[in-house]
Formats: C-alpha cells, sequence, structure tokens
C-alpha cells in the first residue's frame, strides 16, 4: 500500500444543513432543554458559526444552562462534523412549565 499525498485525496465539504442537524441532536443531549431547538449554521472552511434558539425547563438556571449547551455544541460539532465552532449565539425562546399552570384573571 503506499501513501497518498494529502493534495491527491479531495477535498470534504460539510453542508450548513448537516451542520445544523448534528447541532440539533447535540442541544436534545443536554438536561434543562424543552422541544427540538432551532439551528441555523453557517460553515466557511474548516469553522462554523450557530445561531440557536431553544425553550428551557423552568425552572433551569438560564446562564449556567446556555453556557453548558454552548460548550457542549463546540464538543459535539467537532467531534462528529471535523470543523471548530467559532461562535455559538443562543436565544432562550421559551421558559416551559412540567405541568399546564391554571391562568388567573384578575
Amino acid at each position: 500500500m503506499t501513501a497518498v499525498d494529502t493534495e491527491d485525496r479531495g477535498t470534504l465539504t460539510i453542508e450548513d444543513r448537516v451542520v445544523e442537524r448534528i447541532a440539533t441532536r447535540a442541544v436534545s443531549e443536554l438536561d434543562g432543554t424543552d422541544q427540538p431547538a432551532k439551528v441555523r449554521a453557517r460553515v466557511t472552511g474548516d469553522s462554523a458559526t450557530l445561531d440557536v434558539r431553544l425553550a428551557l425547563s423552568y425552572p433551569v438556571p438560564v446562564a449556567s444552562t446556555t453556557e453548558n449547551a454552548r460548550r457542549h455544541l463546540r464538543h459535539r460539532v467537532g467531534e462528529l462534523a471535523g470543523l471548530t465552532v467559532s461562535r455559538v449565539d443562543i436565544t432562550v425562546a421559551a421558559l416551559r412549565t412540567s405541568a399546564a399552570e391554571p391562568r388567573r384573571v384578575r
């Protein structure tokens, strides 16, 4: 078997939607998140940026939960896609309770 120069191997292109699916799945692995997250990814070369909208289960601490999500997303996308995640913007779109609370009329 002969060694192949890296120039002769060709290129690998990972589409934005692939990274979006990986990141959506990665968010679902976390405690404190509710419903599937909405993720937009932009891949440029060997790096990616993520824009994540998610719902959290009340009463999780928002700051630490989102920081854990950011760290986990960087790790999982790097591990599964081989990309460096340069930026993760997170928007908490909702806080959801596990039981429906009755609405009170004043």
